[in-house]
C-alpha cells in the first residue's frame, strides 16, 4: 500500500493506493496554519489514521510547497512560510518511525499524471500547475527530474518571454523578483485582468502562455505538456496555445502534445504516493 499526503495550505489530504493504483481511503483535515509543529502532528495523525482504516501499513510520500535543500535538508522556497528552514523530512521520519520521500508539489502532479493519468507512454512529461501559483514538474522515463539544486521544473519564476505594452510594467512578485511567469499566469492574474469570460483577456492569456510554453519545448522538448490548477478547466486553452507557439518554437514541426490532466485535484496527493516508484499493477 502507497500513502501519498497533500500538504496544502489550507488543508492536509492523505490517500491510500492499492498496486493497481486504486483508491482505498482518502481523508482530509485542515492544516494548522503557521504551526509547523502542529502540522507535523496531523500529518502522523492522518497516516496513523489511514492504516487503522485499511489495516495496512504503507510507505508514505508527501506532496508540499517548496523544496529540500540539497545543502542543509530543510524546506526553501515555501509559500507556506512556517514550513522553510524546517527538517520536514526528518521530523516527518521520526514522528512515523519509516523513512519518507518528499517532493514538490508541482513534481507530484507532474509524477501522478506521467504514472497512470495522461502522460501514460509519455517518455518526457512536463506537468503545469495553473492556479493561485504557477509550477512546474518534469518526469522523464517515470521518474521525477529534481535536479541538483531541486528546482528543476520551476517555470513560473523564469521572466515572461518577450512582454509587449499589454504586459509593461513588468509585474512584481512575492519572491522579490519582477516579471516572474507566475504573475501572468496565475488565476488570480486572470481574473485581474479581465477573467475568463473577457475575450480579449483570454487572448493575451493565451499569448503569454504560449510564449512561456515555447520556451520549455525549446529547452527540454518534452513529448507532452500536461496542464492542472483551475485554469486548466479553459477548453479553448488546448487548440489556441499550440496554434500560437509555434512562432516561438525553434523547429518547422511541434509535435508536442498540450493535454489537460485526468486526475484533476487528486494528481498531487496521488502522485505523492507514486514517489515510492513502479508502475500500477496491470
Amino acid at each position: 500500500m502507497r500513502i501519498g499526503i497533500d500538504l496544502g495550505g489550507t488543508k492536509i489530504e492523505g490517500i491510500a493506493l492499492d498496486d493497481r493504483g486504486h483508491e482505498l481511503v482518502r481523508r482530509r483535515v485542515p492544516t494548522p496554519r503557521g504551526d509547523y509543529a502542529g502540522t507535523v502532528a496531523a500529518i502522523a495523525a492522518l497516516v496513523s489514521e489511514i492504516e487503522r482504516q485499511t489495516g495496512q501499513r504503507g510507505s508514505v510520500g508527501v506532496g508540499m510547497p517548496g523544496a529540500l535543500s540539497r545543502v542543509t535538508g530543510r524546506v526553501k522556497n515555501a509559500n507556506s512560510t512556517c514550513l522553510n528552514d524546517q527538517p520536514l523530512e526528518a521530523d516527518l521520519a521520526a514522528a512515523l518511525a519509516r523513512d519518507v520521500r518528499l517532493a514538490n508539489d508541482a513534481n507530484c502532479f507532474a509524477l501522478s499524471e506521467a504514472t497512470d493519468g495522461a502522460g501514460v507512454g509519455a517518455r518526457v512529461v512536463f506537468g503545469v500547475i495553473l492556479g493561485t501559483g504557477v509550477g512546474g514538474g518534469i518526469v522523464v522515463d517515470g521518474r521525477v527530474l529534481a535536479g541538483p539544486n531541486a528546482i528543476a521544473g520551476e517555470w513560473g519564476h523564469n521572466p515572461l518571454p518577450l512582454p509587449d505594452d499589454a504586459d509593461l510594467p513588468l509585474r512584481p512578485c512575492y519572491c522579490g523578483r519582477t516579471g516572474c511567469i507566475e504573475t501572468y499566469l496565475c488565476g488570480p492574474a486572470l481574473m485581474r485582468d479581465g477573467g475568463a469570460a473577457d475575450n480579449a483577456a483570454i487572448s493575451r492569456y493565451e499569448a503569454r502562455l504560449a510564449r512561456a510554453l515555447a520556451g520549455v519545448i525549446n529547452l527540454l522538448d518534452p513529448d507532452m505538456i500536461v496542464l492542472g490548477g483551475g485554469v486548466s478547466n479553459l477548453e479553448r486553452l488546448y487548440e489556441t496555445v499550440p496554434a500560437r507557439w509555434q512562432a516561438h518554437v525553434f523547429s518547422d514541426h511541434v509535435a508536442t502534445r498540450l493535454v489537460r490532466n485526468v486526475h484533476g485535484d487528486s494528481s498531487g496527493v496521488r502522485g505523492a504516493a507514486w514517489l515510492w516508484g513502479g508502475a500500477p499493477a496491470r
